[in-house]
């Protein structure tokens, strides 16, 4: 968005002046004639920059820096002095101001100084935002009643001595993320999390990542290969996919279960591993084993502990929060601003049906962020099969008052209308009411379309 520029100065032709050149410089400016005006506009729109002129009428332009810095700490704050006012801009500087311009100035001289400052401010923003934030997309995200009970599950079967662990899910809903993070939880987290998934590899490759070979054990293998069970040693082996697992490599898979055992391809001695399995699949095993492409005693051994993660269409209040996860997260891999995802357009997402689960929703955020950096995301920026789902239902609002999510957003919504209401439209005031930053709330009345 367009930065707000503030000008306070007492000079009213200058003032016009510099208002129409900064305006057709593409900034937003609003003027201010005296330092009690200019504070009062600084609560009503917390302006990006002020340009302070260094004599004022009654409070002098050092009394409002003063004041300013107080209130505002971030705010940038350009001291304009007259030409014999140079070492009295100096001392401002010295004070608190981001840096001075001596009348009469160049427009460029001025342009040039006002979008450094406020590129600079923009890129500390970024910075402060990502490390308040932190990195959460690579654990499990989400507060609603499946999730608790699958945090709980994840915890106690963390904490526990299985070694076999089968989960189960549609295809999309993160059960990568819950290995690890059973992974995470244990006393094996300080082995590593090794990973397999075994339908992307050529049938006659998956024993060699698993097991190892010896050299010359095949064509081409000339040297000595640790397999993926070794690797996993005192950690954590997960195979997604599982009932890819080719029918003839599954007998002797069993009996690394049973007996902790295994020898690398072309080998003449068993080894040894200490390895937690934890397999995951999103067919029926069960329907597998019937059909004879799954071998029963294979999946008893494994089917200790049984969970199931629930698909996205289940956990519609969890998606404000995956939404914030992801936005964060891609937004720190793209290295640009997060974007911004307003109400009207959450309505459209919760009342989609989501075939593709968490993955489809991290892949939509990553488009999003690629093609629009930083911008807020209107119906038209989503892909074709959204803008169905308006039409169907997005305008139903039946069709998602039931869900928390939507309520909370309203709640909140509701929450900042009343804080500006009672600050008499003031946004500083409103922000200092409800207990933000002045840039975390510009951020939250961005995303909830408040303008």
């Amino acid at each position: 968005m367009p930065s707000q520029i503030l000008i306070i100065d007492d000079e009213k032709s200058f003032v016009r002046s510099l208002t129409f050149a900064l305006n057709q410089a593409g900034f937003h400016s609003q003027c201010a004639y005296s330092g009690e005006a200019g504070l009062a506009a600084m609560e009503d729109s917390l302006p990006d920059l002020v340009l302070l002129d260094l004599r004022l009428p009654e409070m002098s332009g050092m009394d409002v820096l003063f004041e300013a810095a107080r209130l505002y700490p971030e705010l940038p704050v350009v001291m304009i002095s007259a030409h014999g006012d140079t070492r009295a801009a100096v001392q401002a500087v010295k004070a608190g101001a981001t840096d001075y311009l001596t009348k009469p100035f160049a427009l460029d001289e001025l342009l040039h100084l006002i979008r450094n400052i406020t590129e600079r401010t923009r890129m500390q923003e970024e910075i402060t935002y990502h490390r308040t934030r932190g990195a959460t997309s690579s654990g499990l995200v989400g507060s609603s009643a499946a999730m608790a009970h699958l945090w709980q599950t994840v915890q106690r079967v963390a904490g526990s001595s299985a070694g076999r662990i089968l989960l189960l899910g549609e295809s999309g809903t993160g059960k990568a993320v819950v290995a690890r993070a059973i992974h995470e939880q244990s006393v094996r987290s300080a082995g590593a999390f090794v990973e397999i998934n075994c339908a992307a590899l050529p049938e006659q490759l998956i024993e060699v990542e698993l097991f190892g070979a010896e050299k010359g054990a095949y064509t081409g293998a000339h040297q000595k290969r640790a397999g993926l069970v070794a690797l996993a040693h005192r950690g954590t082996l997960f195979l997604d996919e599982i009932g890819e697992l080719p029918l003839a490599l599954q007998a002797k898979f069993l009996h690394f279960l049973e007996n902790g055992d295994y020898r690398p391809v072309g080998g003449g001695s068993n080894h040894t591993a200490d390895v937690r399995v934890i397999g995951a699949t999103n067919r029926s095993l069960e329907e597998e084993v019937r059909l004879g492409h799954f071998r029963d005693d294979l999946y008893f051994r494994l089917n200790v502990i049984e969970m199931t993660v629930p698909p996205l269409r289940e956990r519609d209040d969890d998606l404000r929060e995956l939404l914030d996860a992801f936005i964060d997260s891609q937004a720190r891999e793209e290295g640009c601003r997060p974007i911004t995802i307003p109400q009207e357009t959450q309505e459209l997402l919760l009342a989609y049906s989501w075939p593709g689960n968490v993955r489809e929703l991290r892949n939509l955020v990553e488009r999003l962020t690629i093609l629009h950096p930083g911008q807020l995301i209107r119906r038209q920026h989503l892909p074709a099969e959204f803008h169905a789902v308006g039409e169907s239902r997005g305008n139903d609002p039946t069709s998602t008052a039931a869900s928390l999510d939507q309520h909370l957003q309203r709640a909140e919504r509701q929450l900042v209308l009343e804080a500006l209401e009672k600050a008499g439209g003031r946004k500083g005031r409103a922000a200092e009411q409800l207990g933000l930053s002045r840039h975390a709330f510009k951020r939250r009345l961005q995303r909830l379309g408040i303008t």
